[in-house]
């Protein structure tokens, strides 16, 4: 489905529920989105394959019973108030990956604080070349594009922003215990339900872009048996439901002003509230690993750039800029 066509399928949503409870014809419709009544009939069926409550009221029009859990742009700017980020925001039923997308958007100097929102990824990216699970419906794929005022050494600080951003939002939401293992994946009973990517394009001391994408698990019931063992969801942890629509908003809102703390202080209360946060800060057993080769240690702090540091079990310290990180037992 192309995007202009999910543009007009996010209008049509946003008509409704702009008009809940009352029913709206399928010849206002129409007019309004400058397409033909059976489109408008295809497109209300596709709504309620995606888990809209929309009912048809014979001979009159549409009324929505039920405001559903999608992220329309229209839907997403309700819970962004007055942020700046989210005012340009592009919607995919289905995409490879948001982070390819918004990479080609950046190139071609989209503002800062674009978004790029799926219900479903074909070609989800995760760190190191993984791929991303992307169950359709049930988590948030997100990528935001940044152009922060901060030098490319303070650039690895970003991630640790990001995942204070998901942190604090599902704190808002619903309070639990959450770890946060160097550099951004958030842990909850022991697994990961939220990984974060960030790409950059520098020069000449000048961050030009970053993407920065989001991979949560929301209302995931079950995962294929190959990551069964490492991954939850925020729904299997709290028993409930969760909106996706709300979190989003939060997590959006939290990540703005995350980096606007971190141009004003270089990024030192980042790394304070993250050390704060993270047991992986500070004298937690480790093992690393990068290409392949690994050794053991134990975490001494963040250095002023948000690199961790490790002394190695033979005593010499070391920082990691990239690689795996995992829990020692």
């Amino acid at each position: 489905m192309d995007e202009v066509t999910v543009r007009k399928i996010d209008k049509l949503l946003n008509l409704l529920a702009d008009h809940a409870t009352l029913v709206v014809s399928g010849e206002k419709i129409a007019r309004e989105l400058g397409v033909s009544r059976s489109s408008v009939w295809n497109w209300i069926e596709k709504l309620r394959a995606l888990g809209c409550e929309i009912e048809g009221v014979q001979t009159t029009g549409y009324r929505l019973k039920k405001l559903p859990d999608l992220l329309s742009p229209q839907l997403v700017r309700r819970e962004l108030a007055n942020s700046n980020f989210g005012k340009t925001i592009h919607h995919f039923f289905e995409i490879d990956s948001t982070n390819k997308y918004a990479v080609k958007l950046a190139m071609e100097e989209a503002a800062e604080g674009t978004v790029i929102l799926a219900e479903e990824q074909t070609a989800g990216l995760g760190r190191l070349g993984r791929a991303w699970y992307s169950e359709p419906l049930k988590g948030i794929y997100c990528t935001v594009i940044l152009r922060p005022s901060l030098p490319p050494a303070k650039a690895p600080l970003i991630n640790l922003a990001a995942a204070l951003a998901v942190h604090d939002a599902v704190q808002r939401i619903n309070p639990l215990k959450m770890d946060i293992r160097w550099p951004n994946d958030l842990i909850a009973d022991g697994k990961k339900f939220c990984g974060i990517l960030a790409e950059m394009n520098q020069e000449l001391g000048r961050i030009h872009w970053v993407t920065l994408g989001f991979g949560i698990n929301v209302n995931h019931t079950k995962f294929p048996a190959e990551l069964a063992e490492i991954a939850t969801s925020l729904r299997l942890v709290t028993g409930k439901n969760w909106s996706r629509l709300e979190l989003t908003g939060q997590i959006l809102k939290a990540l703005e002003s995350s980096i606007r703390s971190m141009e004003r202080d270089s990024g030192r209360e980042v790394i304070r509230r993250w050390s704060a946060i993270s047991s992986f800060a500070d004298r937690k057993p480790v093992v690393i690993t990068l290409d392949g080769a690994s050794y053991r240690g134990v975490t001494a702090g963040l250095d002023e750039n948000g690199f961790l540091k490790v002394q190695r079990d033979d005593g010499s310290l070391e920082t990691v800029y990239t690689g795996s990180v995992r829990e020692a037992h």
